[in-house]
């Protein structure tokens, strides 16, 4: 489930704008406030249900969008090659220094 919600959480970052006020209202109150459907069904006067059934269109929504614009797969890419390359410039620094001390003992 945290997984499902982290992903959730990064695709409404991406794509909230292509959402209705409604639907950008009902995502952050539950996923990033944590409130539960009968809080929010009880803010906005509506049914469990409605709410429910809001927060499943939306996310099927946010999902539609990834697989068309893939923002948040090359978010992901792009992440990883930057810890990639921060690995590989610490080993380098790191080389760098033993060649200094390795000179520094001639």
């Amino acid at each position: 489930m945290l997984e499902k919600t982290t992903r959730i959480n990064f695709l409404f970052d991406f794509y909230q704008s292509l959402l209705t006020p409604k639907q950008r209202n009902y995502m952050e109150m539950y996923y990033l406030e944590d409130y539960s459907l009968g809080e929010i069904s009880e803010s906005f006067h509506v049914s469990r249900q409605a709410v429910y059934d809001n927060i499943r269109r939306t996310e099927t929504m946010l999902e539609d969008y990834e697989k068309k614009l893939q923002l948040y797969e090359k978010f992901i890419a792009r992440q990883k090659i930057v810890d990639q390359l921060t690995n590989e410039l610490q080993d380098h620094a790191k080389a760098k220094k033993l060649v200094k001390i390795l000179k520094e003992l001639e």
